[in-house]
């Protein structure tokens, strides 16, 4: 099992279910995409998507709330980049990836609970940390659970 989530070759050979392999390609293009709003949007995606009232801050409060959305779009960006290099050459990898992914919407619903963060109304990256966490672990499963060969 531990080959599987930390392979020793760097291959492009998925073991896993299609399925897991055909989500994957998605959610690369989910995490770019995002990356692109957060990073090139007026207000980073802040007040737009996320509905945080940054007409009611002061400009340089607002500005500082701006800048750190851009700079999660950067880190945005580099995570969509290396799940497009592991899509592409090391498929290998995805069992890893998925287990980050699943890590990461984890700390989101703690960080959520115990760091809040005033919005004007429900911001939609809130609404989907549990569903996302929740099929990160199924996608995980199915990414190490091996197919069988065909005959």
């Amino acid at each position: 099992m531990l080959h599987r989530i930390f392979p020793t070759s760097l291959d492009n050979q998925f073991p896993g279910q299609k399925i897991a392999l055909y989500v994957f390609f998605a959610l690369t293009a989910l995490t770019l995409w995002r990356s692109q709003h957060h990073l090139f949007a007026h207000d980073g995606g802040a007040q737009s998507i996320a509905s945080i009232p940054l007409d009611t801050y002061s400009i340089n409060a607002a500005e500082t709330v701006v800048g750190i959305f851009g700079l999660w779009g950067l880190s945005q960006l580099v995570i969509g980049l290396i799940y497009l290099l592991a899509a592409i050459r090391y498929r290998a990898l995805i069992p890893f990836l998925y287990l980050l992914f699943t890590l990461e919407y984890a700390m989101r619903l703690w960080v959520g609970a115990n760091k809040t963060i005033e919005t004007a109304g429900t911001a939609p990256g809130s609404m989907i940390n549990l569903p996302f966490m929740i099929a990160g672990v199924v996608l995980f499963a199915l990414s190490v659970w091996r197919r069988k060969e065909m005959s």
